[in-house]
């Protein structure tokens, strides 16, 4: 898939950033994420893994935002982590009205449920803060149509894998996206399950 393909609002962030065509792993993953396929795309550092989140969110989401539930669900490390993607979606939703949220549990929990409550697009989280928002009511799962995983190392630190692997009983039809520089074995828990049917894509 080309950038043309993309709607106005990135079409004008990428040309505005330099970006003219993708790179070579993002060439093979980008058109997969379009047609709607669960994925395991497993590059090393430097591939365009983390644009690619970005790109296809806000392509999927046509840049509009769209009643108070969230649509796509990012998981991420940490604070930092949470922190450092939403400063990537910013440089991207000029023209658009999406709502990007980070739930990380340093923050004041009740005062998460509020925001959340008010209405969000996209929500970047921490696996144990979003679970115990869940618990707590604090999040609606219902509308979720990506269900995404960055940099996937740090799933099996701390029993991140076992906090998320609850998430998708809540969750209808979804497409899941893996992004990790390496496939691990335990990944193939959840091609038995909810993620049955994924394809692994590799850097060439």
């Amino acid at each position: 898939m080309s950038f043309k393909k993309l709607i106005q609002p990135l079409k004008e962030a990428l040309e505005t950033k330099g970006f003219n065509s993708p790179l070579p792993f993002q060439k093979s993953i980008l058109p997969k994420i379009k047609g709607g396929a669960s994925l395991f795309c497993i590059a090393p550092l430097g591939s365009g893994k983390t644009t690619s989140i970005v790109l296809s969110v806000i392509q999927k989401l046509k840049g509009e935002a769209f009643e108070d539930a969230p649509r796509a669900l990012i998981f991420v490390k940490d604070k930092q982590a949470a922190l450092n993607l939403e400063l990537e979606f910013n440089g991207y939703l000029r023209g658009t009205d999406l709502r990007v949220y980070c739930a990380y549990d340093q923050k004041n929990i009740d005062d998460q449920r509020n925001e959340i409550y008010d209405g969000v697009d996209i929500v970047i989280a921490t696996p144990k803060r979003l679970n115990k928002l869940y618990y707590l009511n604090g999040i609606n799962l219902n509308k979720i149509q990506m269900f995404i995983v960055e940099d996937a190392e740090f799933l099996f630190q701390n029993n991140n894998l076992g906090e998320i692997a609850r998430t998708p009983e809540s969750i209808g039809k979804c497409q899941y996206l893996v992004f990790s520089t390496k496939f691990d074995t335990r990944f193939e828990r959840w091609q038995d399950s909810f993620m049955y049917n994924a394809q692994v894509i590799t850097s060439k």
